[in-house]
């Protein structure tokens, strides 16, 4: 059993990682969506907001408008996008969301946003972390002959959509079915001690290594890293990091292409 989440920013080539994806069995694909996001809102006026919290984290300002339209995207186009593409690859996927039958279910956050050195509590964003999994239903598509193909958002407590990390919500994926491994794709090779030379790899980290780890995470990569020693606390083997713009991406990272954290 293998968990694969591949990103949504730009560079990352689909059909590169689903024609990949169809050479493995037992495979859950989790994605994201956040270049078509982007590009949507801007489209409908609504220009994307990112915001720091007093933890330090990057997240997008999730207030109902925007949920409304991650929804759109990430459960309409990319899903369904995806979907299409591995049904004509002769795989019968399917396509769900975070709430479709209680699937990923966590507890919507007060944010607390550092705005201009002040920090603000934001009362009407939608945004939390997944804490469970509907591992039986999983169990149910997996085991007819069914590839799920899953997206945020989850469900909170309170039975409202809200968004989660993609990166971090794969992890708690992975470790509620005992993957064997946990593999992120994005459109860099792996984690970089310098963002901007690809030469920089990291090859492996350890959990005796980590903080080192964490001082070069940058942005998003923060919330990458995080998660892999979520899953690895969750028993999943091993989590990878790896690059989504090559051919064989996810075969190329099994055999040790990218960050190899365990």
């Amino acid at each position: 059993m293998i968990v694969v989440k591949v990103g949504g920013a730009s560079g990352i080539n689909y059909d590169h990682v689903l024609e990949d994806l169809v050479n493995y069995k037992d495979v859950v694909l989790v994605h994201g969506g956040s270049d078509e996001l982007n590009k949507i809102s801007l489209k409908l006026g609504k220009p994307p907001k990112m915001i720091t919290s007093a933890s330090g984290h990057i997240s997008r300002r999730t207030d109902k408008e925007t949920l409304e339209i991650f929804n759109m995207v990430y459960c309409g186009k990319m899903n369904k996008m995806i979907v299409e593409k591995l049904q004509k690859l002769g795989v019968n996927a399917i396509g769900l969301s975070g709430i479709d039958g209680k699937l990923l279910i966590g507890k919507r956050k007060n944010i607390v946003m550092v705005e201009e050195g002040n920090k603000k509590v934001l009362r009407d964003d939608y945004t939390g972390k997944v804490e469970d999994v509907n591992v039986n239903l999983l169990k149910l598509l997996l085991n007819n002959g069914y590839l799920p193909v899953l997206t945020p958002p989850a469900l909170s407590y309170e039975h409202e959509a809200i968004n989660v990390d993609g990166d971090r919500a794969s992890a708690v994926i992975a470790g509620a079915l005992k993957a064997e491994a946990l593999i992120i794709l994005s459109n860099v090779p792996g984690l970089l001690m310098d963002v901007n030379d690809d030469d920089s790899l990291i090859k492996e980290i350890t959990k005796e290594n980590s903080e080192q780890a964490m001082s070069f995470a940058q942005g998003r990569m923060k919330k990458k890293v995080l998660g892999a020693f979520e899953a690895l606390e969750n028993g999943v083997n091993k989590v990878i990091f790896s690059d989504a713009r090559i051919d064989e991406p996810i075969t190329k990272a099994l055999q040790g292409w990218g960050t190899v954290i365990h």
